[in-house]
């Protein structure tokens, strides 16, 4: 007889497989005509400076060569580790988003082997790895994709240290060390995603919280500092190197005065060619210049904090109303291979999918059990109506909403994929109001909102270990 273990790792087996098999179709259909395009086309010449040994460094047209940090270093590195092995073509770099599509698509499972039925996890897992807005992406040279598989196993491992640190203690010891293991390979992803999207560190304390081996303030707060720490030291020689080559002690990148900036002058809450303010002119080098950017929309935001702030819905709505990503990047990188109809096309099909797997979700949230159910019920019959109507963001952010409205006790005993889902809405929302929206900003949602759909805590079979899923 199959033990739920074995099913569990079988299905995540099948999960994984299909996610890389939909990636690699992709992968043939795009190799060859779908050249590096926008910020992948930076991505492509980075990573094969890197392969050539010359670091993270640009070649200027009059032959300069400088160090550089402007986009976060942690995907092009690897790229340029798999051209350095395979050859610097852009095809290699697309097999590099197969592998960690894959790892994304046993993220999610993993996270569902411990909220729902065995059924319902693998029926998740491959609605995931089979999710329009992100198989297509798969040809894009562009980290999105890329920060949202790594944090989406960065919470697959949070939750096996929460199962193992909670084991009955007539089987601790080697559970209690797995478990320790467990929650530095939790921070050790949340620091390679960081490295690919430098303001998922926020989340690195929020996974750890919800690791604690009890339920105890000073239990939280002591895996909220580990799984943080971790991810620092995971970042830890960047930043050094950003310290001595950049002259200045950036975590990853220097680019938060540029988006900071565009976000003070956009005008419908997205990216948009930034007008340089008159103080930073003259200012070349590429921290300075950043640095410079920074402190001229910081000015701009104390003189008009009004306006600024009246920008906030439109950036909302620029990251979560229609991401988008995949037609974009297609259409654009090659018009004839794909043309205007297939992205209108792509684009309806990941946006009609997006909303039926978010309207899931916000029913989950009705169903869980906990205080507040009337309260929950109206914010998510809320954000029902916004699934079919335009202002999407308003169904992510009733169903965030209805998530919190549980309170602490009632989250304690929920899965983790349940909490996870709320601050990964929060914090995207967050970071995009202050600077900007763009639609592929929001991917890093979907991996939560989609298992979140298919979470039933009272299905979860008797016969799952905190290793069922083969975390």
């Amino acid at each position: 007889m199959t033990t739920g273990r074995t099913t569990a790792r079988r299905d995540a087996l099948v999960v994984t497989g299909a996610a890389l098999l939909a990636r690699l179709v992709v992968v043939a259909w795009a190799a060859g005509s779908i050249p590096p395009t926008a910020d992948g086309s930076y991505y492509h010449v980075v990573a094969q400076r890197i392969a050539q040994g010359a670091g993270y460094t640009w070649l200027w047209p009059d032959g300069v060569v400088t160090y550089a940090a402007h986009y976060p270093v942690g995907y092009p590195a690897a790229l340029g580790l798999a051209y350095a092995v395979f050859g610097a073509r852009p095809v290699v770099a697309m097999l590099v988003n197969v592998a960690l599509g894959g790892a994304g698509s046993w993220g999610v499972h993993a996270l569902l082997s411990r909220a729902t039925s065995q059924r319902l996890a693998l029926v998740g897992g491959i609605v995931y790895a089979l999710h329009p807005a992100l198989v297509p992406y798969t040809a894009a040279l562009m980290t999105e994709g890329a920060a949202a598989s790594l944090l989406v196993v960065a919470a697959a491992f949070a939750v096996r240290a929460r199962e193992e640190s909670r084991a009955p203690r007539t089987r601790r010891g080697a559970w209690a060390t797995r478990s320790r293991v467990a929650v530095v390979a939790c921070g050790v992803f949340m620091g390679l995603a960081t490295l690919v999207r430098p303001q998922l560190v926020a989340l690195a304390p929020v996974l750890g919280w919800l690791v604690a081996r009890a339920p105890t303030w000073p239990a939280r707060l002591r895996s909220a500092v580990a799984v943080l720490v971790v991810a620092l030291a995971v970042c830890a020689p960047w930043t050094a190197r950003n310290c001595v080559r950049m002259e200045k002690c950036a975590l990853v990148s220097v680019n938060g005065g540029w988006n900071l900036a565009i976000g003070t002058q956009t005008t419908d809450g997205g990216w948009h060619e930034m007008k340089v303010p008159d103080a930073c002119r003259e200012v070349f080098a590429e921290a300075a210049k950043d640095a410079c950017f920074g402190r001229a929309a910081l000015a701009d935001i104390a003189a008009h904090p009004g306006a600024w702030l009246a920008r906030a819905p439109a950036k909302l709505r620029q990251t979560f109303d229609y991401f988008g990503a995949a037609p974009w990047y297609l259409h654009a990188a090659n018009p004839e291979r794909f043309p205007y109809r297939a992205k209108v096309a792509l684009g309806a099909v990941e946006t009609l999918v997006s909303r039926m797997l978010l309207a899931a979700a916000l029913v989950t949230v009705v169903r869980l059990r906990g205080p507040r159910p009337f309260a929950r019920k109206v914010v998510c019959v809320g954000g029902l109506v916004a699934c079919v109507l335009v202002p999407g963001v308003l169904g992510y952010l009733a169903c965030a909403l209805g998530i919190v409205l549980l309170g602490f006790r009632a989250l304690e005993r929920a899965p983790v994929v349940v909490s996870a889902t709320a601050a990964v809405i929060l914090a995207t929302a967050a970071t995009h109001a202050v600077f900007f929206g763009a639609g592929r900003y929001g991917l890093v949602v979907v991996p939560f909102v989609t298992a979140l759909a298919f979470v039933r805590p009272h299905a979860v079979h008797a016969t799952a270990t905190p290793s069922a899923s083969g975390a």
